[in-house]
């Protein structure tokens, strides 16, 4: 953790972070800086603001310059294929009840119906 971040004192209170989904999510926002020119946390934003699930985001700048840059992941947005990578990255199985469903649309993406 950052030198001064909340995170120090915060962290064991929320709730059990797979570090692994964690680092998958972050390579990719690292990648796409590279392609876009924008910092990591202005990605994070625009990919959330444009998510149909989510309904607002709250952000917690603790200065202007974090305000500045937590202002700058609108007016652009990222390409269907960035989206694309960012959902597949941070994507976690459902709990239950909601999981029988994804295992089925398991099993019709390795069986297509059959096209006569």
């Amino acid at each position: 953790m950052p030198e001064g971040s909340r995170l120090h004192e915060t962290a064991r209170f929320g709730p059990p972070v797979d570090e692994e989904r964690l680092y998958r999510v972050i390579d990719v926002l690292d990648e796409q800086t590279e392609e876009t020119g924008k910092a990591v946390p202005q990605i994070a934003l625009n990919w959330l603001i444009h998510r149909p699930t989510v309904a607002s985001v709250i952000i917690g700048a603790r200065n202007e310059a974090q305000l500045r840059q937590n202002l700058g992941a609108v007016g652009w947005a990222l390409t269907r294929e960035q989206i694309a990578r960012l959902d597949a990255a941070s994507a976690v199985m459902p709990p239950y009840p909601h999981f029988p469903y994804r295992i089925q649309e398991g099993f019709a993406r390795r069986n297509p119906p059959i096209i006569g």
